[in-house]
């Protein structure tokens, strides 16, 4: 499949409160997020022109700015609205969106107070990759080199665009080894998350156990799926599990907005078969987030 640039396609991204042409939306070198990392973003879907848990996304936007000290200059219900708006514009129906606030050029160095925030959202067509039948199939997966940062090192409470490097080491290495992702270790050396999404393991009490994040975000996909789990009779386990115990897992899964529900066949030396908890939580996640659009569809 040809690559198609991200900064050379047709369409509209929402700028500092204006609906700008796709190619015209420039960020200045100098900037101080690309030299420091001062930057926030979210990852959010979209199913039959309606934005998932939108309102979750944009609140942990906000909350995500104030933990690197900045204020994002626009209100949630403002946000929102440029948000429906930019997917409007563009005539998403299934797609991905990207908001991202930013400290700007105006100072440059560690210390960049008087910056200007800006923020950005933009939309692309991203329809479903797999079939739920290649899903099933599920991922291979190494283990990283890498360990998320303890919450006294790193802002592990935001989705900070530098909580990412090393997630991109580590899936860049996963790959040109053979593999599809990486799963990643916390500072103490416990499973902490993929490097993107957030990890579940049906276990041999039946019951569905999945890392405590409290170094990692938890979730807005992981959540939904925790909901949907235990409507669907599947008692959830939040804890520390250590890497050896993933030999007592019998199904393992991914979540988040980008894989959704993906059903995992290895991590290391490590196997997995999905099966009927995997195939239960993909169905009814799908159901869930059609269902949300229908119902926005039939509002309007």
């Amino acid at each position: 499949m040809a690559l198609i640039p991200f900064d050379d396609r047709d369409g509209f991204i929402w700028l500092n409160g204006e609906m700008v042409p796709w190619r015209d939306t420039k960020l200045h070198m100098l900037s101080h997020a690309l030299h420091y990392a001062s930057a926030v973003f979210e990852g959010e879907r979209v199913y039959l022109n309606h934005i998932f848990k939108l309102r979750e996304h944009t609140d942990r936007l906000i909350k995500s700015a104030k933990i690197l000290d900045f204020e994002v200059p626009y209100s949630a219900d403002e946000l929102d609205q440029a948000t429906r708006d930019v997917v409007t514009k563009n005539g998403i129906v299934d797609g991905y969106v990207r908001p991202i606030a930013w400290r700007g050029s105006e100072m440059m160095g560690v210390s960049a107070q008087q910056s200007k925030i800006n923020v950005a959202i933009a939309a692309w067509e991203w329809p479903a990759y797999f079939t739920p039948e290649a899903r099933m199939k599920g991922l291979r997966m190494a283990i990283s080199d890498w360990a998320r940062p303890a919450p006294n090192t790193a802002p592990t409470d935001s989705k900070a665009a530098g909580l990412y490097m090393i997630c991109t080491l580590s899936k860049h290495k996963a790959e040109r080894e053979g593999f599809d992702d990486a799963l990643m270790l916390d500072y103490r050396g416990y499973v902490a998350e993929a490097t993107g999404a957030n990890i579940f393991f049906l276990m041999e009490d039946g019951k569905l156990h999945t890392p405590k994040p409290d170094c990692f975000l938890d979730g807005i996909t992981r959540r939904t799926v925790i909901d949907l789990a235990r409507a669907n009779g599947y008692e959830i386990v939040e804890r520390h599990i250590k890497p050896e115990e993933m030999a007592g897992a019998s199904e393992a899964f991914l979540t988040g907005t980008a894989v959704e529900v993906t059903p995992i066949q290895s991590i290391g030396d490590y196997r997995f078969t999905p099966a009927t908890c995997c195939k239960t939580l993909m169905e009814a996640y799908d159901a869930e987030v059609r269902k949300a659009g229908r119902t926005a569809q039939a509002a309007e």
